[in-house]
């Protein structure tokens, strides 16, 4: 194959009229419809100056056409580097100059923000709203519908996710395409995938769970997806009878079983629902499958490996775990300190090796050397346990990762918005259970002497530099910060302590 990734995921479409993307306002694209789509937007990719193997940032909303765009730079050998919707300009700013983006794609009404931004690191900007309209569209329209494949290897890059640094830092995780298309063959296997599914689709395509694992499941399987713009209560439940299949977070679960309309009725020719991104409280489990005879499965990945784990199709899908190593993933349990493997039960840091892994982190190879071991195994910061029936469990992480609604949030940023504001001498910031986003920020804010921090005022200030995700969803004022006789903060004293602040404790 000239281009693994796309000759198997795209390539044999063309020319199916099969329904692809069910849109909200009724309309339906089929799969050589949205082929025809990628193709004259990898032309214009190509004539704004794009070659293989450059870096195109997108923070556009989700449409076809932004998935199209994902299609285009595959097709044409573009690394594509999707950001969050909620990052503002100054985080931009980051990730467009660290990755060295040739091209910065962002809503329309974002441009006159971005612009600057773009500007200051040579990037051409260019504009695709929610509607499909915007200059990149503009420039497309009539392009030629075929476009000549990028040859690409195996090990060549396609994608490049930033994720939360140990330093507060963001890397940038390189994902090849190999690592792309491993995981989606072992996914369509074990979760049973066809072309008759109907996938329910209103995760974000800028995060390696709506956009890797649902979108390339969906398009090696050959099924269609109800493309919501966003989760929507009504939506959803009105789009439920439509779908075979659902792939959420948490937050999606927590909600809908606060609809009385959530029955099994509704739900009675589901086949399967999964969940990830965020850990799944053992209630809703039970209460989800007591209220609809459906087992949610859940499943572990993360940004530099996709899918490590995952609860059995056929078998016991258990609360509180995230099942058992896909098919060609190793997964041990090693003492974090030695790195040598600890006794099956104990706890210990869980590593991962298989094709699924990542390549390593863009422009930062003392960083690679630590978190990926020479003989492939990549740590991955989270502590786990394996039980008795091989049932993987995580029970922590190493890291102060927060992941609130799917997103991780690395608490050093927040703090140091935080310890910026008139009259705060220190803050420590640590996620706390939710029972809506999995995990919630919480802000702990010492004062200076003598002074009386306004905490509504401190958080208006810190909206203004951190994307919403990242704001803590509560401030508290405390005399001082737990510490340990070494002075490190003890943010499990803090997490234990305010564990029942949103009543999920």
């Amino acid at each position: 194959m000239t281009n693994p990734l796309f000759e198997t995921l795209f390539a044999p479409h063309a020319g199916r009229d099969t329904d692809f993307l069910h849109l909200p306002r009724g309309e339906v694209l089929s799969h050589d419809a949205f082929l025809r789509m990628a193709a004259r937007m990898a032309h214009a990719l190509r004539a704004a100056g794009l070659a293989p193997g450059d870096r195109l940032a997108a923070q556009v909303p989700k449409s076809a056409e932004a998935l199209a765009v994902y299609a285009a730079c595959v097709q044409a050998g573009i690394v594509f580097l999707p950001l969050n919707t909620g990052y503002t300009p100054d985080e931009i700013s980051y990730f467009v100059g660290d990755s060295g983006a040739r091209v910065l794609l962002c809503d329309g009404a974002q441009e006159v923000a971005l612009r600057p931004v773009a500007e200051a690191d040579g990037a051409m900007l260019l504009t695709l709203n929610c509607d499909g309209s915007g200059s990149l569209s503009d420039a497309s329209r009539d392009l030629p519908e075929t476009f000549e494949t990028t040859p690409r290897e195996a090990d060549d890059l396609a994608a490049l996710l930033y994720t939360s640094g140990t330093t507060g830092r963001s890397k940038g995780a390189m994902l090849t395409q190999d690592n792309l298309l491993s995981n989606a063959r072992v996914l369509v296997d074990c979760w049973r995938f066809t072309e008759g599914d109907v996938l329910l689709h209103a995760l974000p395509i800028f995060h390696s769970h709506g956009l890797f694992v649902a979108t390339n499941v969906m398009l090696l399987a050959g099924g269609a997806m109800i493309f919501l713009p966003k989760f929507d209560l009504d939506e959803m439940i009105a789009n439920l009878p439509r779908a075979t299949t659902m792939m959420g977070v948490p937050t999606f679960y927590t909600r809908l079983l606060d609809d009385p309309r959530l029955t099994r009725d509704l739900v009675a020719h589901m086949r399967l629902f999964t969940s990830g991104s965020a850990p799944l409280l053992a209630e809703t489990h039970e209460t989800f499958a007591a209220r609809t005879g459906h087992r949610i499965l859940e499943r572990y990945g993360m940004t530099e490996t996709n899918m490590n784990t995952s609860n059995p199709y056929d078998g016991d899908r258990r609360a509180g775990t995230v099942g058992f190593p896909l098919p060609g993933v190793d997964l041990r349990i090693t003492d974090p300190e030695s790195g040598i493997e600890v006794a099956q039960g104990e706890v210990g840091m869980i590593e991962v090796r298989g094709p699924n892994v990542f390549k390593g982190y863009w422009n930062m190879p003392e960083k690679t050397a630590e978190e990926l071991r020479e003989n492939g195994f990549f740590i991955t910061g989270d502590l786990g346990v394996i039980d008795a029936r091989g049932y993987v469990s995580i029970v922590g992480r190493s890291k102060d990762v927060v992941i609130s609604g799917g997103y991780n949030i690395y608490p050093k940023e927040v703090e140091l918005a935080l310890d910026a504001q008139p009259g705060v001498l220190e803050s420590a910031v640590v996620g706390v259970p939710h029972p809506d986003l999995g995990e919630a920020v919480v802000g702990f804010v010492v004062p200076e002497k003598g002074a009386v921090p306004d905490l509504d005022a401190i958080a208006a200030a810190v909206s203004g530099s951190l994307a919403r995700f990242k704001q803590p969803r509560r401030l508290v004022l405390v005399d001082e910060l737990p510490r340990n006789t070494m002075g490190k903060v003890q943010k499990n004293v803090l997490r234990a302590e305010y564990g029942g602040l949103f009543g999920a404790g």
